[in-house]
């Protein structure tokens, strides 16, 4: 198969390491060899000397592969901001070309590459680098990992609509309870408006929890992940 999907978000704190988890955990449920990589993590923890992108870890434990964690992370800095801002004050050259090799690496080696994004479409890499920027130039579709409360209307559709300026292929939508909330009207009504302004489909919606791979949780994962192998 050697496909890759890349997940972004309405903005950070949407779950996208959880989403993108979710999914790793799933396909592999499913017998599919998918890996997970994350180009770039800020807001490491040092332990032992070293540090340690959680987000990275999370996604490996979840896929159950074995890879040197410098190729499903090449880049893990401490400062928890923007990869460009960590980078400038960190004084790390964030380089393109280390990516493409790094997810090239892994393409050819699985049949599905999971790549997680860091913040959202529009969050700078390095410079003036955006992950819009990597995502088109990766070749790759996009999954839009989104919050279900009053607002994310308006930060899904200026997402779509970015990635369609650039011609990117927008898979769908999946929208995730980060924290347990009372259903409201906007939470009712948000994925069908979505779906009905942005021309894309919703995969599913993700009903709070704190593990990915429960009962309830996973069974939505793989419906989801079914969808997304009958588009690849």
């Amino acid at each position: 198969m050697h496909k890759g999907i890349f997940i972004t978000g309405t903005d950070t704190g949407v779950g996208k390491t959880y989403t993108a988890a979710g999914l790793l955990n799933a396909l592999k449920k499913m017998g599919i060899n998918a890996c997970p990589m994350k180009p770039v993590e800020t807001g490491c923890n040092i332990q032992k000397g070293k540090l340690i992108p959680q987000d990275a870890v999370t996604l490996i434990n979840a896929s159950g592969i074995s890879e040197p964690l410098d190729v499903i992370n090449p880049y893990r800095l401490r400062p928890p901001l923007a990869p460009s801002v960590a980078a400038e004050m960190e004084k790390t050259a964030i380089k393109k070309q280390k990516i493409f090799s790094a997810y090239r690496y892994l393409l050819n080696k699985y049949d599905i590459t999971v790549v997680e994004g860091a913040g959202g479409i529009m969050t700078p890499v390095y410079k003036k680098y955006l992950f819009l920027d990597l995502i088109k130039d990766l070749g790759l579709p996009v999954i839009i990992v989104s919050k279900p409360v009053l607002g994310t209307i308006n930060h899904t559709l200026l997402t779509i609509a970015t990635a369609r300026s650039r011609k990117i292929n927008i898979l769908g939508i999946i929208i995730n309870h980060v924290c347990r909330i009372k259903k409201g009207a906007a939470e009712r009504t948000n994925p069908e408006i979505i779906e009905y302004l942005g021309r894309v489909p919703v995969l599913g919606v993700i009903p709070y929890s704190k593990n990915p791979a429960s009962p309830l949780t996973e069974k939505i994962f793989v419906r989801i992940a079914e969808k997304i192998l009958s588009c690849l």
